[in-house]
Order: C-alpha cells, then sequence, then structure tokens
C-alpha cells in the first residue's frame, strides 16, 4: 500500500466519522514506518477540514461532527505520542472551553483537534465553563491563550465577563483572547475587548498562529 493510499484511509475514516477505524488506520501507519507528521498533515487533518466543511453545509449534523472530531483526537494521540522528543513543535498552550450556561460543543471539538495538530498544547475545559475556571486553569499551565466559544446569544456575555475579570485582575496583558461561536462576530470581539475572533476552526487556528506571533515577535 502506497503513502497515498494510507493518508486516503485516514482523511475517510474522519469522514465516516468512525474512531475505531481512525485507530487501526494511525497504528498501521507506524508499523508501516510512516512519518507521524506526514500522517497527521496529510491524512487526518484533510478528513476533519472535510467534515467541517459538511456541518458548514448543513450536510452532516452535531452528532456527526462530534464523532468525527472524536475519531480525530484518537488518531491524533496516537501519532503525536510516536514523534520523536524534540520533533513535537509547540507553538503555544491554549486554554478553551464553552462559556457557563451554554451546554453545546459545536465546533468547539473541531477547533481543539486542528489547534493540536498544529502544534498547540490544548487544554479542553468541555462545556458550561465557569469564567473563573478558565483564568485558574490559565494560571496554572501558564496559557499563552484564552479561548472561548458561545453558541447562544444568551450566553455571549461570559465572553465579555472573561475581559472585565483578566482587565480586574491585571492580567489582561499575560493571556491573549479569543472568541468564536454560531453568533459570535468580530464587531463583538471588538465590543469587549478580545485580542482575536475565529470565524470557523481553521480561521481560529490562523489567528491563533497570529497571535503567538505578536506575542514572541517571530514566526511560530
Amino acid at each position: 500500500m502506497s503513502q497515498e493510499e494510507i493518508f486516503k484511509e485516514a482523511a475517510e475514516s474522519i469522514l465516516s466519522h468512525d474512531k475505531n477505524k481512525a485507530e487501526e488506520v494511525a497504528k498501521r501507519a507506524l508499523a508501516l514506518g510512516i512519518n507521524p507528521l506526514d500522517m497527521i498533515i496529510r491524512g487526518f487533518r484533510e478528513g476533519i477540514i472535510q467534515v467541517g466543511d459538511l456541518f458548514g453545509r448543513g450536510e452532516i449534523f452535531m452528532p456527526e461532527l462530534l464523532d468525527a472530531a472524536e475519531a480525530m483526537k484518537t488518531a491524533n494521540t496516537i501519532l503525536t505520542a510516536a514523534m520523536p522528543e524534540g520533533t513535537q513543535q509547540k507553538r503555544g498552550k491554549v486554554v478553551i472551553g464553552t462559556v457557563q450556561g451554554d451546554i453545546h460543543d459545536i465546533g468547539k471539538l473541531l477547533v481543539v483537534s486542528l489547534l493540536q495538530v498544529n502544534g498547540f498544547d490544548v487544554f479542553d475545559l468541555g462545556h458550561d465553563v465557569e469564567i473563573g475556571k478558565f483564568i485558574e486553569k490559565a494560571l496554572e499551565v501558564d496559557a499563552d491563550i484564552i479561548g472561548t466559544s458561545a453558541l447562544l446569544t444568551t450566553t455571549m456575555p461570559g465572553q465579555r465577563t472573561l475581559e472585565e475579570e483578566l482587565r480586574k485582575a491585571g492580567l489582561k496583558d499575560r493571556f491573549r483572547t479569543m472568541v468564536g461561536g454560531a453568533p459570535v462576530t468580530q464587531r463583538w470581539a471588538d465590543r469587549i475587548g478580545a485580542d482575536a475572533y475565529g470565524e470557523d476552526a481553521a480561521e481560529a487556528v490562523k489567528k491563533a498562529l497570529e497571535l503567538m506571533e505578536k506575542k514572541i515577535g517571530q514566526p511560530v
């Protein structure tokens, strides 16, 4: 089997949101001596990007999206662990979660997976997360970025509360903040003082990379 064929299998395992298949393909790729990073980028990531596109067009729904993200996470964990010490490029630490009062994970798991694939250490707090827990975790892990997702207009104010609490604690300059979610806009991000807004998972990764470049003063 050629590398291109196994890359295609990897993408298809994500498109079919088959966690067991993704695990099997990842392990088989390692047994065949395929570079783990190539497997992630040229195989599994292609699948998760296509899943995101399908979800955006309304061709698949939340259960399929979440199952695909879990399959991606499983494969990513196996392949990342197999990378030789020193080759796992770390671009920064991100604490992320859905704000308090909001139980939706739509899109967030996709953002988490893509951030991990792109070299970020991601600490996913899940959904319905109290604002204080974002700050507490960011301090604990010395995070670079705090990302919040809100899928309801009624929970969007939680993102503003985070900005206010960071300013009150004198931590606004320490952590960069990103916001996202279906009702969230660039205008809202500007209004509350967030450092970046990601319209979708791919844009969120791009903005996270840009924030890190500004922070360290060089490409990451």
